[in-house]
């Protein structure tokens, strides 16, 4: 085939790809085109998970009637004049391609007011053409349509996710924004439903409780730190309150949401040793350095950044949360299930000797990390399959594993995988019989984001199922009456958001194998944890427990419950066979 230029179209097409990825790409670009344009009310309008239409309607500054055929053409800008202004951006837009490439694969109609003229003006652009400007009576400021997007273009249609997921992504984005904006009034409509709104009142903490919850919102630990370059402020979570994925770790640089693995990594070592594995925090952290300082131009949607002093960004991000952290939490209370034995009754005051323990053990990895335990551990893993022998508890190591004596030597349990195990075993063969449910004492109220609410909302028949009785309670919130029996000494809210988390990442139909992934995670966070003190009679149970399991050698996820040291080991290691 002979080399040859493509049509203005297709061309068209192929750069619209590079901005516009799926309808929340749309939401993106029209709320920083509003917000340069100082806007401070913002409403967007949703239906069809955008696929139908787009529109956002803001009172910022209008584009003048004589320059909005202008608007939509590549690489028509406001913010820019020269090559060197590229590296100082100051906005959230700058490349005058948003508009062009949205109206490429869509029919866009832009209307707007400035508010030195008595009439506004409206174009309309379908599939890349351009139609003639039109005059209309309208208040100051922009108003954006976008209808039918990607009709032009069916092969993108085709690869968009679920309407629930693509609600979910413009969820996020406006959630994002309206965390980075909190003097702005945002209202978002999803199938003339409201599903967000904030008040502008300036509060970034009433806006983190409308996005994760009021009770979220009051546990945020506040992080102020300024240096000759950085200057960082926001939240972030205390130890207590995690998640089991990166997903709400944010990070904005001079206002602009930005992904950076770096980040996020500074992020997580400032809580080393300070959660377990699996576990993230959650951050909404504000970067506000000079924009020479900071390359925003290294990605098509500006996702990614770049900065010239790299290495001590990241110092400084770490160290501003290391320093949050110390300085606003408390020594953690050490307990069985917040002070519920695992097996009823009061938890033993086991402080003192849990810190001794846990600095032992810090001590120990520590070791093992610099290299100053050499020699290689032997020892063997019990194979899956094979049941368990009778065991006799001799004691706890650690305030984690078990120490068992059996027939053949000696067994180390992980008790935090063993009861998992348990608990796993015990929810699959209630679930044939419809799991038993323990009624609450005191009703319990949770809130949840957006898009987490929608699926609390489609899945609470397989909530009910699973033993949660659960009531709607306005906008995001829901009562929980009831949870699973077996987990009744757990935390109410933490089983019902673990098994929220789940939902949220699968994209698969709810067949049995979804379930189990579900009860595991939610018998994951109720399992008694690693570092926490058993008392004999609760050790003894949870052996006999593991005996009884169909499968006791691994947990729900496939880690080994036990390693077998057997007595031919013990008597190589002690010298008590083989010459001399």
């Amino acid at each position: 085939m002979p080399i040859q230029i493509l049509p203005e179209e297709v061309a068209s097409q192929i750069a619209a790809g590079e901005v516009v990825e799926r309808p929340a790409s749309v939401v993106k670009e029209l709320i920083e085109n509003a917000l340069d344009a100082g806007a401070d009310q913002i409403t967007i309008l949703v239906r069809e998970a955008g696929k139908r239409l787009i529109e956002v309607v803001d009172n910022g500054a209008g584009i003048p009637a004589k320059e909005l055929s202008l608007a939509v053409h590549r690489h028509a800008t406001s913010k820019l004049l020269d090559a060197a202004d590229l590296f100082r951006v100051s906005t959230l837009g700058f490349r005058g391609e948003a508009l062009a490439s949205i109206g490429s694969v869509s029919q866009l109609s832009l209307l707007s007011r400035v508010q030195r003229e008595d009439m506004g003006a409206g174009v309309r652009v379908e599939g890349g053409e351009i139609k003639p400007i039109t005059q209309l009576g309208m208040p100051p400021g922009t108003t954006v349509r976008v209808e039918h997007l990607f009709y032009n273009v069916p092969a993108r249609l085709k690869f968009l996710k679920t309407d629930r997921t693509e609600k979910r992504q413009i969820n996020d984005v406006v959630s994002r924004y309206g965390l980075a904006n909190p003097g702005v009034r945002l209202k978002l409509f999803q199938d003339e439903k409201l599903v967000f709104q904030t008040s502008g009142s300036g509060d970034t903490r009433e806006v983190i409780s409308t996005v994760y919850g009021v009770g979220t919102a009051r546990k945020m630990l506040e992080v102020l730190y300024e240096d000759h370059v950085l200057k960082v402020n926001g939240f972030i979570s205390p130890p207590g309150l995690t998640r089991s994925n990166r997903r709400e770790i944010l990070f904005f640089v001079n206002r602009r949401p930005v992904k950076d693995p770096a980040l996020s990594k500074a992020l997580t070592q400032a809580y080393h040793t300070l959660l377990m594995k699996g576990r993230f925090p959650m951050a909404v952290l504000f970067l506000e350095l000079p924009p020479e300082k900071v390359d925003v131009n290294v990605h098509p949607t500006k996702a990614e950044v770049r900065f010239e002093q790299k290495g001590d960004i990241f110092r400084s991000v770490g160290r501003a949360v290391r320093r949050a952290l110390l300085a606003h939490t408390p020594v953690p209370e050490v307990g069985n299930l917040g002070g519920v034995n695992l097996w009823g009754g009061p938890a033993p005051d086991h402080s003192d000797v849990q810190r001794r323990t846990d600095l032992a053990w810090e001590m120990l990895e520590d070791a093992k990390q610099e290299g100053s335990l050499s020699g290689p551990v032997e020892y063997h893993q019990v194979p899956v399959g094979v049941g368990t022998p009778i065991l006799r508890l001799i004691g706890q190591v650690a305030a984690t594993y078990l120490i068992a004596e059996g027939p053949d030597g000696l067994y180390l349990i992980d008790q935090h995988a063993a009861h998992e195990r348990i608990l796993f075993e015990q929810f699959l063969s209630n679930r044939d019989k419809n799991v038993p449910s323990q009624i609450l004492l005191e009703s319990i109220v949770v809130e949840f984001p957006p898009g987490a609410a929608d699926l609390v909302n489609e899945h609470l028949v397989l909530l009910g199922e699973l033993g949660f009785d659960l009531e709607s309670f306005g906008p995001g919130a829901y009562v929980i009456r009831a949870v699973p029996a077996l987990l009744g000494g757990s935390s109410p809210e933490a089983i019902l958001r673990a098994a929220v988390e789940d939902l949220e990442v699968d994209e698969t139909p709810l067949e049995k194998n979804h379930e189990q992934k579900i009860i595991a995670r939610v018998c994951k966070r109720a399992a008694v944890k690693a570092g926490q003190l058993l008392s004999p009679e609760e050790s003894k149970q949870l052996l006999l427990d593991l005996e009884a399991c169909q499968s006791p050698r691994t947990c729900p996820h496939g880690r080994p419950t036990m390693i077998h040291l057997s007595v031919d080991l013990l008597e190589r290691k002690f010298g008590r066979t083989g010459p001399g």
